[in-house]
């Protein structure tokens, strides 16, 4: 584990000092990420990321997920968005939370649409601005995004469509909130103790990955007891232990004792140069195994947000065991992708009520 306990030089900040100062800098920082994404009630009306909400509110999150489950743990119909548009926007790939997304519209009795970008105007120099405008002329009601660019979707419900209801399914390396959300679901619903009790080990490239980031977050604020990120130093973010996260080069140290242990996919498509050695190498040194799955607790779940890379992440034997909460996730991602969509519809119509009789 990196040690963060060395004395500072003569003349430098203590390592307290630079954490308060973190600490103020992040909370400055959370109020202006969470203004746009919440109505005068402090409901919120777009999901643009995780920083900046309070615990209460991801709880209601959770919460609303949870009553869309019937007592036999099984998905049902609620028509909360009857009547309205949803529109899908995905500028990347994406098979579940593209999919997800749409059964939890459709569970929900909104009409939807897919636009395929890959034949829309935009690929005729169409700014995404304009994009938008003719969108929102056709009668949208929320737009779910996903876009390479970061911020992407906060550039939209503060500059160009914030009278739609904006839901963030990824923006670049920055957030993935309805996968941190779903993920927390699954730790509510599966985990064997509560949030405040648990130890969560994040596994991989965690430099390049928009998962770990809202993950993390969500993490720290429902109050978990001890977050490890465990990966090689040129997958870890430069100065990734001020998120009071504990930080492991080595795997078999870092997942003992662990309620949860949580792999990440390789971002090949974003590294850009060679900073890991080849598959078969990291298998080795950080590939969740049989092996390292028994130095956690007897009774932990292991998670992976998708698509595995089966022996080089994570052997299959794990990915498909008994202590495996895979395809829980998926599932509980539709649950998570319906109370957030009816959680901003509900704000947006709140916020636009007000703002007609103003």
């Amino acid at each position: 584990m990196t040690d963060s306990t060395q004395k500072p030089e003569a003349g430098h900040p203590s390592q307290s000092t630079l954490s308060a100062n973190f600490d103020s800098t992040t909370a400055r920082m959370n109020a202006s990420l969470s203004k746009p994404q919440l109505n005068e009630d402090g409901h919120i009306r777009h999901f643009l990321g995780i920083e900046g909400l309070s615990r209460e509110q991801l709880k209601a999150i959770i919460a609303k997920a949870e009553s869309f489950f019937d007592a036999n743990g099984q998905l049902i119909n609620s028509p909360e968005l009857d009547g309205c548009t949803v529109m899908n926007l995905f500028f990347e790939p994406s098979t579940r939370t593209r999919t997800t997304f749409e059964v939890a519209e459709k569970r929900l009795g909104a009409n939807v649409l897919n636009i395929d970008i890959a034949r829309s105007s935009t690929q005729k120099g169409e700014s995404l601005r304009d994009t938008l405008w003719n969108l929102q002329a056709m009668t949208a009601d929320i737009f779910v995004v996903r876009h390479s660019a970061s911020g992407a979707a906060h550039f939209m419900a503060t500059e160009v469509t914030p009278e739609i209801a904006i839901i963030n399914g990824g923006d670049g390396w920055h957030a993935h909130p309805t996968q941190g959300m779903l993920d927390m679901l699954t730790i509510h619903r599966e985990a064997p103790r509560p949030f405040e009790e648990l130890t969560v080990a994040i596994i991989g490239d965690i430099k390049h990955s928009r998962v770990a980031r809202s993950d993390i977050a969500a993490l720290k604020t429902l109050g978990v007891k001890e977050i490890r990120v465990i990966a090689p130093r040129t997958l870890l973010p430069k100065g990734i232990e001020r998120y009071g996260v504990k930080v492991f080069e080595d795997i078999d140290e870092g997942v003992v004792d662990c309620d949860v242990l949580m792999g990440l996919r390789i971002q090949n498509e974003r590294i850009g140069s060679p900073l890991m050695a080849a598959s078969g190498e990291y298998f080795k040194k950080y590939g969740i195994t049989p092996e390292r799955v028994a130095k956690a607790k007897p009774d932990a779940i292991v998670m992976h947000p998708g698509p595995m890379n089966r022996g080089v992440e994570i052997a299959s034997t794990v990915a498909d065991g008994p202590q495996s909460v895979i395809l829980k996730q998926v599932n509980n991602g539709i649950a998570i992708r319906m109370a957030v969509l009816s959680m901003a519809m509900q704000g947006q119509r709140e916020y636009q009520a007000l703002q007609a009789l103003l």
